[in-house]
Formats: C-alpha cells, structure tokens, sequence
C-alpha cells in the first residue's frame, strides 16, 4: 500500500517527536549520568546533602557522587556544572552566586531550611555573669556591634595584645568575606584582629573552650547547628535599619534544572523543619553520629516529613531499604 508523502511526512515527524519525548522521559539517571553534589563542610548542609542522595539513589536509581570544597569554589563549580546540587545555599549572600544566577547559570529552588539566623554573638556571662559559675559581668553595656569598639581589651587577641580577637568563619566561606566588610564598615579593623579558623570544628572549639573557662569571646556563629544548643549565648545587634533576611535554597546547575524535571521537582519540596533540624544536628555532636549515619536514622524516624516529598512509587523503594 502506498502513503501520499504528506501522510508519511507526518509519521515520520511525530516518530522523531515520540523519539524526543522518550529521550527525555528517561531522565538525568537513567541516561547514566551522575548527580554531582557540594561536599560543603558544615553540619547542617552536610546531613542535608546526605539525605538529599539517599532519596535520589534509592527512590530514583541514581548513582551519587559528592565533590569537596568551600561554598565559594561549589558555586563555580555549579556555574558549570561541574557538580549539579549544591543542597544548603544561602541566596543572595556570594558575588559568585549572584553573577552565576543573574546570567541563568544557577537556579535556586524550594525552601530546604526556613528559619536561619546568623549574626555576631558573646557568651551571655559577658553581659550578664553567671551566678552559677561565680562569673561577673565584664561588659554589661554591651549590645551592639558597634559597642564592641570600646571592649577590644576585653576580647585579647593572644598573638596581637594589643587589638581584640574576632573569631570569623573559615576562610573560602561567603560569610567570610561579608564578616570582613563590616570589621571595615564598623571601624573595628584596626582594634580587632580578623581571625579566621581553618575549619568550622576549629571554629567550634574554639567558642567551646573558651565557654567552658567562662572566658570572654567574639565570634561570628549561626543556625541551625549544635553547638547553639550547647551554650548561651547574646546576639549583638547591628546598625538600625540593617534587615539581613535569610533565603536557603537548593542550588542547582542550569542543565541539571533543565535536564531533570523529575528530580528538580523532589528537591523543590524539600523542607527540613529547623526546631527537627537543631535536634539531630545536637545528636549528631552529643552521640559522636556521622552525617551518613544520621540521615538514615532521619529518614527511618520520620517518614511523615520526607514521603511528601517523593513520588509514592520512589517512597517504598526508599523505604525498603532503611
């Protein structure tokens, strides 16, 4: 039997578009690439990450990798798509990020922790004392940045008598670079020394050590992590009208975003509650649980949070292995 060549243009075109339509069907995973991730290097983002490929792996059939670095070089690296999820950013903070999201290199996507803060902080005994400890209170004027430029003798930079000690986020973290400014911006430069630990458990032991002494410190600190559950802490408060509100997205690469529709549309419901978060994030530290660990335990302890977020076909793949 013969086809007019208008008939046979036809099948000939939705074959190519049924061809098309499959193709993209199968998905990023089922294609054989991998989903790159930010190794980031602080508690919060990295029990995320861990979660985040545990779903994908078993829900989705995707092989998982994880590439180590600060958030600055994982947000070039996510530019162009040398990693595909970068699971804890904080939108809006980077130059980097911002370049990278202006010329539709990044996406950022869903709402992963609501509820953030950051800010420089001092244990409370310094404004208050502490009765219980027998502890005076060393600066009870204290409650600004601003105010700090009268306590630098205070906070005694112990390789620099002469200037204060500011315990700054490790270096390669956007907070970093922004905790730098506001030494400038607050005239603080030349009477504080920028402090920065090698990494954020250094930055911990520090604050700890000095915690547990009743010694006075400054540091830059945020949430959700445990060590907020371990002390007490006063938040300082900076200049009138400084509104620093906080936006944690999952970053993603634009091919990836463009790419994988299925798991794009995972990863845009996920919402860790961040009162759960600090929980496991102190169980992580008081129980001595690695991230891997202790994203397993989350997702076998509270399948109520995470089942919404997945297909209900993924959710039992999931489930069957925990």
């Amino acid at each position: 039997m013969k086809l007019n060549r208008n008939v046979m243009a036809g099948l000939l075109s939705l074959g190519l578009f049924a061809g098309s339509a499959a193709t993209q069907a199968a998905g990023w995973c089922d294609s054989g690439k991998p989903v790159k991730f930010a190794g980031l290097n602080w508690e919060s983002a990295m029990l995320l990450t861990d979660v985040l490929q545990t779903l994908l792996k078993e829900g989705y059939g995707c092989t998982v990798d994880t590439l180590p670095g600060n958030s600055i070089t994982m947000e070039s690296a996510l530019s162009s798509n040398d990693i595909q999820v970068l699971s804890e950013e904080w939108v809006g903070r980077s130059e980097v990020w911002n370049k990278a999201a202006a010329s539709g290199k990044v996406v950022g996507v869903g709402a992963p922790i609501v509820g953030a803060t950051e800010g420089w902080y001092v244990p409370r005994y310094v404004v208050e004392g502490d009765a219980k400890r027998a502890l005076k209170a060393k600066a009870p004027a204290l409650k600004t940045i601003a105010d700090l430029a009268q306590y630098a003798e205070l906070f005694k930079d112990p390789e620099e008598p002469g200037k204060g000690r500011f315990y700054n986020c490790p270096a390669g973290w956007t907070c970093e670079l922004e905790n730098s400014e506001m030494l400038k911006s607050y005239g603080l430069e030349s009477r504080y020394t920028n402090f920065r630990p090698g990494t954020g458990p250094a930055l911990d032991a520090a604050v700890l050590s000095s915690y547990k002494r009743g010694e006075p410190i400054l540091f830059y600190y945020w949430t959700p992590t445990p060590l907020m559950g371990q002390v007490d802490l006063i938040k300082l408060e900076e200049k009138p009208g400084v509104d620093k509100k906080i936006s944690i997205q999952v970053g993603l690469s634009k091919a990836f975003h463009e790419q994988a529709p299925e798991l794009v549309a995972v990863l845009e419901k996920v919402n860790l509650p961040i009162d759960l978060l600090n929980q496991n994030l102190a169980r992580m530290t008081r129980e001595h649980i690695d991230s891997p660990k202790l994203a397993k335990l989350f997702l076998q302890q509270h399948p109520e949070i995470w089942h919404g977020w997945v297909s209900e076909a993924a959710a039992k793949k999931i489930d069957a292995t925990l």
